[in-house]
């Protein structure tokens, strides 16, 4: 019973955001812009920016998924359907798990799919990219999990979007720090296992925690 409420709740919202390309898109387009800018910034030059690559796309990464964040509960919240998912649905964290399921589909795994280009733009040696795709694979869940509560938070607040910043950003610290320090370890020839790791062991503890975290703030915010 659990597993269909979630491919159902899953199916609705792919099918919801592929509606909206603008939705879908936005992070994506935000992340390339943003890697065109750096690079004119740097007046192109092939050392600096392959010596900020992981920072720069990491970076980008985390932003790019805080952007699609706000409105992760919010068409919901308005339209009254937030009320009857969270309150009527047994178990209410399924619905809830396959919301952000959906949301990192088109944000965190689309991102990470195409971080090999990025890469290549910001001049990082091949050798490394399979290392950023991995950490990518590992940390955006996380990034999605962790978002989500603060999502789930300031989906009532009309102008939410510094709240959530100012509630996840001090979240995915952790995360921006492993997933940067295996590619430029990887890069130095030294091993990044522990980095990887650690990656595994935050997605994992996001996965057992911020969907039970992300339904209980969302029933205090629909009760209000």
């Amino acid at each position: 019973m659990a597993l269909r409420l979630f491919w159902i709740q899953f199916h609705r919202e792919l099918v919801s955001v592929a509606r909206s390309k603008e939705e879908a898109l936005n992070p994506l387009l935000f992340m390339f812009l943003a890697i065109s800018l750096f690079a004119l910034a740097t007046g192109g030059d092939p050392k600096t920016l392959q010596t900020f690559a992981p920072t720069i796309i990491w970076v980008l990464v985390l932003l790019a998924n805080m952007l699609s964040l706000e409105g992760l509960f919010r068409r919901d919240y308005e339209d009254g359907t937030l009320e009857q998912l969270v309150l009527l649905a047994e178990p209410g964290f399924v619905p809830v798990l396959a919301k952000i399921a959906a949301q990192w589909c088109f944000s965190g795994l689309a991102m990470t799919l195409l971080a090999p280009v990025a890469g290549l733009i910001l001049f990082l040696p091949s050798t490394i990219l399979p290392t950023l795709m991995i950490t990518l694979i590992l940390g955006t869940p996380a990034l999605s999990l962790l978002g989500a509560v603060g999502a789930a938070l300031t989906v009532g607040l009309r102008r939410g979007g510094v709240l959530l910043a100012i509630l996840v950003l001090p979240l995915y610290v952790p995360i921006l720090i492993f997933g940067v320090s295996a590619i430029m370890q990887q890069g130095n020839g030294i091993t990044t296992d522990a980095q990887i790791y650690w990656l595994m062991a935050i997605t994992m503890i996001s996965i057992t925690i911020a969907p039970l975290l992300v339904h209980a703030a969302l029933r205090i915010s629909v009760e209000q």
